[in-house]
């Protein structure tokens, strides 16, 4: 899931790292043949008070297997940089 997320949705240029993640739920075992794929919806982003050139956006991640079935879903938090400060 996180190889899925840093490679296909943070961005290289803007991403600052990640204070780390909430609510991490295993909904349903996975097992090798299961064909996965990720599912991303932004849920808010806001300034950080600290630093007015970093955003903080809380995105909820979910791995589907080939049944549409959620087998993980996780709140992942990052910090990225702002494009002008505001």
């Amino acid at each position: 899931m996180m190889q899925l997320f840093a490679r296909h949705y943070l961005s290289t240029v803007a991403s600052l790292g990640s204070p780390g993640v909430d609510e991490l739920r295993w909904l349903k075992p996975v097992r090798p043949a299961d064909k996965l794929h990720l599912r991303l919806r932004t849920l808010d982003t806001r300034l950080s008070r600290s630093d007015p050139q970093r955003g903080i956006v809380r995105t909820l991640a979910e791995l589907v297997d080939q049944g549409d079935e959620v087998v993980l879903r996780v709140t992942v938090v990052n910090l990225l940089r702002t494009r002008d400060g505001t």
